[in-house]
């Protein structure tokens, strides 16, 4: 999808539009909105399986960072931001620009929690895996240690992950993101921050 026709298509025509965050967005969104509803999409998972050389990573040494794969026994957690009209051409270029390092689009449906709410369609960012960044895969004690020692222009990518588990407890406390939670306490251990089973 074309950030750029979006823009300009729903400023044109008065729309707004919801983003949905399921990473840093949950904790440094960065752009303007006027309402944010938590909840999930299906189909998808999240995994820190796409790589960071400038967030989370410099080249030669990239961080790792979440995407979405596609899943559909899975659901993933998050926000959606609600954003005016008036602001979407802005805040679309600049998501263009913070999610460039191999990120795209899709319009995916969003599940409120509040089940009052009916469900409604949300832009999604989504590193695949055609794109130069892409890592995929390994096994969880490599990705650790992978990110342990990663660093980007955005801050360690420790800080990455545990401010994500902790915006996932705070936001969904009933949630287990097993993956997510697995890898924070495996950091941890490599850190000396928890002890080992």
């Amino acid at each position: 999808m074309n950030l750029e026709t979006v823009g300009e298509d729903c400023g044109k025509k008065g729309k707004e539009i919801w983003v949905f965050g399921y990473a840093s967005f949950l904790w440094k969104t960065g752009f303007p909105y006027q309402d944010k509803v938590v909840g999930f999409i299906k189909g998808y998972m999240r995994r820190f399986w796409q790589g960071s050389t400038d967030h989370r990573g410099v080249p030669g040494s990239p961080g790792r960072v979440v995407t979405l794969i596609e899943n559909e026994q899975e659901c993933t957690w998050g926000e959606a931001y609600q954003v005016n009209p008036a602001d979407v051409p802005e805040v679309l270029a600049y998501l263009n620009h913070r999610e460039r390092g191999g990120y795209t689009t899709r319009e995916l449906m969003f599940y409120p929690q509040d089940r009052s709410r009916n469900e409604f369609i949300v832009l999604v960012y989504i590193a695949t895996e055609s794109n130069p960044l892409y890592l995929g895969p390994a096994p969880l004690h490599e990705i650790a240690q992978q990110i342990v020692v990663s660093q980007g222009e955005s801050g360690s990518n420790t800080e990455y992950l545990f401010e994500l588990a902790k915006s996932m407890r705070l936001l969904a406390p009933s949630v287990i993101d097993e993956h997510l939670f697995e890898l924070e306490k495996k950091v941890k251990e490599l850190l000396g921050l928890e002890e080992k089973d």
